[in-house]
């Protein structure tokens, strides 16, 4: 039964792989400089890596957004934002997987009667905004320095289109590997408190934790959904938005897969706060903002004229629709697996959970305890008192 219930978060990951594919490889495609099947190798490979060594970090933001802890729910939590993205991808968007996931968790949320932590939902909904100015950013500043190696190096034509394309491929594959580190809480992050296996398995040389064993189940159908049905969505973002050059296409994968290592990354938020600096939040971001962010960096470097503003726009409301899709697919989809199923989609008492309001944690009220909800409120009352 448990299988059963993961089949959605697989359906997500499948999802994700059809579209954030595209994210990586979709340049260097579009620019021919790497073959759609070598860039499905690699891809397949590095993504199952990057999900299963460092994909916890950026789990942990959507759990305190809201943990949704029976398997009924997380199955339709999964179900709901899988069937939001599939939506987009059918129709050639390139859209947010991340978004889908946060409308769908609101949307059990609101079902449920958990509060949203708005703390969390802040820094996520903030990188909406960020990633994609960043990978701008990196994108120029990535754009200066090849320019600047290229021109000073005064490398021969077919040498350095042999560099480019060994250059696209290891770019891939960190992005890649970026990408299952950071979007894999996006397809198994709604299951790890509901159904993460107790017992880790010792493979020798390391061992998986029950954690790291959704991921790799997830990370698993990402590389399917890849194989299986990418190569539409390379198009659009390969070259609709704008023609790249071998050097651009670079670049931009380049600073696509930076965004991403960033926001995933535990070892750099650990240095950041070892030498007294802010740490950046562990939160899962839209590959699709970043790569986008990115081409329009290029573009706007080389005061293009041929961006193509009405493909942005299109691509701009699909990141605005998903999540209210997400939310709403999540809402109806949770009343019916409960009164028509009658399936627990949220553990008796998960409504009683309150978020202090001085230290953003749960408080949590077990539905056994003597204490009424007017007690629980009145309680809350006292603290901000």
């Amino acid at each position: 039964m448990t299988l059963f219930f993961l089949s959605s978060g697989l359906f997500l990951g499948w999802s994700l792989g059809t579209n954030a594919a595209a994210n990586v490889f979709g340049s260097a495609v579009g620019s021919k400089m790497i073959s759609f099947k070598k860039a499905i190798a690699v891809f397949s490979v590095f993504v199952i890596l990057g999900a299963v060594f460092q994909g916890g970090g950026a789990s942990s933001t959507l759990d305190k957004l809201g943990a949704v802890d029976a398997i009924a729910g997380a199955f339709t939590v999964a179900l709901a934002a899988a069937l939001s993205v599939f939506i987009m991808t059918k129709n050639k968007v390139p859209v947010s997987t991340s978004q889908a996931v946060v409308g769908a968790i609101i949307g059990w949320n609101i079902f449920s009667g958990n509060p949203t932590d708005y703390n969390s939902l802040t820094k996520i909904a903030s990188t909406w905004v960020i990633s994609p100015i960043l990978g701008a950013v990196f994108a120029i500043l990535l754009y200066l320095l090849v320019k600047f190696i290229i021109n000073r190096s005064k490398i021969h034509l077919i040498r350095l289109d042999s560099y480019l394309r060994v250059g696209l491929l290891i770019a891939g594959a960190f992005g890649s590997f970026s990408l299952g580190a950071n979007n894999i809480a996006n397809v198994m992050g709604v299951f790890v408190t509901a159904a993460a296996p107790e017992k880790s398995i010792d493979l020798g040389l390391f061992a998986l934790s029950g954690t790291q064993q959704l991921f790799l189940i997830g990370g698993i159908a990402v590389a399917i959904g890849a194989v299986t049905y990418s190569k539409k969505v390379m198009q659009t973002v390969g070259n609709n938005i704008l023609e790249l050059s071998s050097e651009s296409a670079l670049v931009v994968v380049l600073a696509h897969s930076l965004v991403l290592f960033v926001f995933s990354s535990q070892a750099l938020q650990s240095f950041l706060i070892s030498i007294g600096l802010p740490p950046i939040p562990l939160v899962p971001v839209s590959s699709s903002q970043a790569i986008v962010g990115a081409i329009l960096g290029v573009g706007l470097l080389k005061q293009a004229r041929e961006i193509k503003f009405n493909v942005i726009g299109g691509i701009a409301a699909g990141w605005i629709i998903t999540p209210i899709i997400a939310g709403l697919i999540s809402f109806f989809s949770l009343f019916f697996m409960s009164n028509v199923f009658n399936l627990e989609v949220a553990k008796s008492g998960s409504a009683d959970k309150n978020i202090d309001p001085h230290t953003n944690t749960s408080v949590t009220h077990s539905a056994d305890s003597t204490t009424s909800a007017n007690d629980a409120y009145n309680y809350l009352d006292s603290i901000q008192e």
